[in-house]
């Protein structure tokens, strides 16, 4: 069981004019309007930090709070290695399994929660889905936020994956320039795919060894789109083996996963940047985990 959780926000003029309830309601609609009305009787709900009733009125400029109560977590494998430490910057490797950032019923059982029991200062410059093991990087320091925040916005950052995908491409080089943007998914509104009219998006790629119908690829990506990896290798033909979501083509199957479902290989292997203090060019390595090794 975790300690619970407070969600915040500051109310804008969309407010003006509505209750308690009915903000709740039309704003966060992941949960129905009578699920909404027993937390606000509960006294779950606050108003400027006076505990709220559901007609109350709200408007702009109020903070509006709901106190989660504790619950309980799925079971997730919560260990990582550290792979690199300074004064500006952490480097781990995430588990396949391990949530990045607190999100979908997770909060304790996340990379980013774990990490800060020993460093509470760290912010993740990036993520890696769940089911994605690999390389994770974290800043130490504001300086070395926004040094690599702006070496992230200029390409900077090389970033290298290993997948492991259906069928055997060729030729063994090629390149993936493919746009992303949202398509329709039955159960969450929307997800990012293979779309004529979305933003850019370049992935290279290299077949490293084959074994019965499967490969072992490495991905270079110099942009960094929603799910960009299975997105381009299913929409060149070669999904992710075990991808519950993305199919041939690059979109959502009949029957859709959802993103963070699990049951693809994908490793984030390499990551290269300028150093934010020397200047230095720093490269660091996460070895790949048993499945993707022995393939």
């Amino acid at each position: 069981m975790n300690g619970g959780f407070e969600y915040r926000e500051m109310l804008g003029p969309a407010a003006n004019g509505l209750s308690v309830l009915a903000w709740l309601a039309a704003r966060h609609r992941h949960s129905s309007e009578p699920v909404w009305r027993v937390r606000v009787a509960a006294g779950e709900v606050s108003l400027d930090g006076v505990v709220a009733a559901a007609t109350d009125p709200v408007r702009a400029g109020q903070c509006l709070a709901w106190r989660r109560p504790p619950w309980e977590e799925p079971a997730v494998p919560l260990g990582f290695a550290i792979l690199f430490r300074d004064e500006s910057l952490l480097a781990v490797a995430k588990p396949r399994g391990l949530p990045s950032v607190p999100n979908g019923g997770f909060l304790e059982h996340t990379l980013l929660f774990q990490v800060r029991r020993l460093h509470p200062e760290l912010v993740p410059m990036h993520r890696l889905g769940r089911a994605t093991s690999g390389l994770l990087l974290f800043a130490r320091t504001h300086a070395a936020r926004r040094s690599v925040s702006a070496e992230w916005r200029v390409g900077g950052v090389e970033k290298e994956y290993r997948a492991l995908v259906r069928g055997v491409p060729r030729p063994a080089r090629f390149t993936i320039e493919v746009p992303i943007g949202p398509v329709v998914h039955p159960r969450l509104g929307s997800v990012h795919a293979a779309v004529a009219d979305g933003k850019p998006a370049c992935s290279q790629v290299e077949v490293l060894s084959s074994r019965d119908d499967r490969a072992l690829v490495a991905i270079r990506i110099p942009t960094g789109r929603p799910h960009q990896i299975r997105i381009h290798l299913a929409a060149a033909g070669h999904p992710l083996v075990g991808d519950p979501l993305y199919v041939t083509g690059g979109v959502p199957g009949p029957q859709p996963g959802l993103p963070g479902d699990g049951g693809y290989r994908l490793h984030a292997h390499r990551l290269a940047l300028r150093h934010p203090v020397t200047g230095g060019r720093l490269e660091l390595e996460c070895a790949l985990p048993p499945e993707l090794r022995d393939a």
